[in-house]
């Protein structure tokens, strides 16, 4: 799922990952599962680790994918979540199969952000919603953020809110852009195959 240098790098560091990480904002998160078309039983949080984004929200039965297992073993025994490890480049879920999936601030470590988009679009039943929460690289911040990944080896690729959403239409998504800042949230929920494309 990320790059095989980012895996490496949250295999080492997550027994001190939730120590050092703030709590993820489950309002930003919930403002953008309002989006979704139809409700929201199923829930897929990629690429999400220790399950910091997931014990953000309740409600849905949650699955964890990542490709850390000593990340997934703590949402495992920590949180009592279920957990996955796989690709999300070629995740291990039906088609349709779930009604909403998330990628809270690791959408810029996986090393094919087309191929993930697309995988989240196949998953997700038609009306339902993806919510990412990314960094922006042309807030300064951002900025900063991307330069001392890089400077401990990590293979980051930032994109910008606006960039983002038009990915997100591209592979089958209606995206809307829900906060912006340092860190930001958008949400795309998946057309179905008839609806037109604007």
């Amino acid at each position: 799922m990320h790059g095989a240098g980012d895996v490496r790098f949250f295999d080492r560091v997550a027994p001190l990952y939730d120590l050092v990480m703030p709590p993820a904002s489950g309002e930003a998160l919930a403002a953008g599962f309002d989006r979704a078309k139809r409700p929201i039983e199923q829930l897929l949080d990629l690429g999400g680790g220790s399950g910091r984004a997931a014990a953000a929200i309740a409600g849905p039965e949650t699955t964890v994918v990542d490709a850390s297992v000593p990340m997934l073993t703590r949402a495992r025994t920590g949180r009592g979540l279920s957990a996955v490890a796989g690709d999300a480049g070629q995740l291990p879920i039906r088609d349709d199969a779930v009604d909403a999936a998330m990628v809270v601030d690791a959408l810029h470590h996986l090393p094919d952000r087309t191929t993930t988009l697309r995988e989240a679009a196949r998953v997700l039943a038609p009306g339902g919603v993806l919510v990412v929460q990314e960094f922006d690289p042309t807030h300064p911040l951002g900025r900063a953020l991307e330069v001392a990944e890089h400077a401990i080896g990590m293979r980051s690729t930032f994109v910008a809110p606006d960039e983002l959403a038009d990915e997100l239409f591209a592979v089958g998504f209606t995206p809307t852009v829900i906060d912006r800042g340092f860190s930001y949230t958008v949400a795309g929920v998946r057309r179905d195959a008839t609806e037109p494309r604007r």
